[in-house]
């Protein structure tokens, strides 16, 4: 079932049904054209095809000398030198030869090129091929890719080697997606910046920097609006004027149930609605979700943990689907190191943990979603099943890299 039960009266739902209900929503976000030298990490918005054969002409692969097959036996008269770069100038007969560099253009005649180590230049200047016939050592012109031929397509995230292959095609102007416009609001009274020393009751502000740096590796760069205090009037402008200029909106704090835990109320006022406030996972239950007319808003939990594992299951994965990206995170099976227990299974679990050098999976040690510091040192988060309670030593689990 997607619905799974109550929680003081507000609907919980299945995680799979949240990430449904979350990439359902998504909006494209539109194109723009980039030079191919600043088009890393950008998502293609349309297929990229090559405006020539390569290699554009029939090619050498190796030093040697450029013949014909049947004289490979013969002693044979050098006609010429043919660099890379250069057009050959003469044309290879019976009894003759040209010698060839790497990448140079075949000359017409020749059907093979003999490996420099596999000859001897005699006195009389001839040269005379030392080993028997192996290979042709010619590349083929359009054996690699045809003119029109589809190079990358569009959805591609482009990466360095990527940028090799739009220089080769004279792509030089590139049509891209446009990164969602995403937004961070911090939330509640107790937090202070990086900057500052904490009072005490209070803390520094850790999840707003966190989730900038999530957007950041995704591809974009998100705006921080600051904190909102503990205040609905003050909440609602900041709210408000984030929707006005974001795509996506992330808020971390206040989705709970405490008195102070007024976002979905203030989100509501803003003109979102909310499409479910309650996910069966833990950590990161009182995740909230909610569309508005100019963007999509996240309710983050204010634990840094939940908020980091939130994002990488539901936000970064919505990012890339606006950008047209089908993206699919980076997984491994591999066995438990140890056999783990956990005290509730009433929900799903999402447990970080490394992956060993012996390749199995340790748990890292996790004192709760407020324990950043497990995050720091892990590889990867795997799940349990609602009802399982004991992941066994060598069980294996599907590690999700992050």
């Amino acid at each position: 079932m997607d619905v799974l039960k109550t929680d003081n009266n507000i609907k919980m739902i299945s995680f799979e049904k949240a990430y449904e209900t979350v990439m359902a929503s998504a909006r494209a976000t539109g194109t723009e054209t980039v030079s191919y030298r600043g088009s890393l990490g950008r998502i293609l918005a349309q297929d990229i095809r090559s405006d020539m054969d390569m290699p554009p002409f029939n090619k050498s692969t190796v030093d040697g000398f450029a013949c014909i097959k049947s004289d490979i036996g013969s002693e044979l008269e050098i006609i010429e030198t043919i660099a890379a770069g250069k057009s050959p100038g003469k044309i290879v007969s019976e009894g003759r030869c040209s010698r060839i560099m790497t990448g140079a253009p075949l000359p017409d005649g020749a059907d093979t090129v003999v490996m420099v180590e596999d000859s001897l230049i005699l006195p009389s200047g001839k040269v005379k091929f030392t080993a028997p016939f192996s290979k042709s050592n010619i590349s083929v012109r359009g054996e690699d890719i045809r003119k029109d031929d589809i190079v990358l397509k569009a959805g591609k995230l482009i990466t360095p080697q990527d940028i090799a292959v739009l220089a080769s095609v004279g792509c030089t102007e590139i049509p891209v997606s446009i990164f969602p416009k995403t937004g961070v609001i911090s939330s509640g009274d107790e937090l202070v910046e990086p900057d500052q020393k904490p009072e005490l009751s209070q803390i520094r502000n850790s999840n707003a920097y966190q989730l900038l740096a999530q957007v950041q590796r995704s591809g974009g760069t998100g705006k921080y609006y600051g904190i909102a205090p503990d205040d609905p009037s003050a909440t609602l402008a900041i709210i408000e004027k984030a929707v006005s200029e974001c795509d996506i909106i992330l808020i971390t704090g206040g989705v709970s149930m405490g008195d102070f835990d007024f976002i979905p109320s203030v989100l509501e006022q803003a003109g979102v609605k909310i499409l479910f406030s309650r996910v069966n996972v833990q950590p990161g239950k009182p995740t909230t979700f909610g569309v508005h007319p100019e963007c999509l808003v996240f309710g983050l939990p204010g634990n840094p943990v939940s908020s980091f594992i939130q994002f990488e299951l539901l936000i970064r994965p919505l990012i890339y689907k606006m950008m047209g990206k089908n993206w699919k995170p980076l997984t491994a099976d591999l066995p438990m190191h140890e056999s783990y227990k956990r005290r509730s299974s009433d929900r799903m679990g999402l447990i970080p943990v490394i992956i060993t050098a012996e390749r199995t999976v340790l748990p890292v040690e996790y004192h709760g979603s407020a324990h950043i510091n497990s995050m720091s040192g892990a590889d990867g988060i795997i799940s349990i099943p609602q009802g399982k309670h004991e992941l066994n030593k060598g069980e294996i689990v599907s590690v999700r890299q992050i």
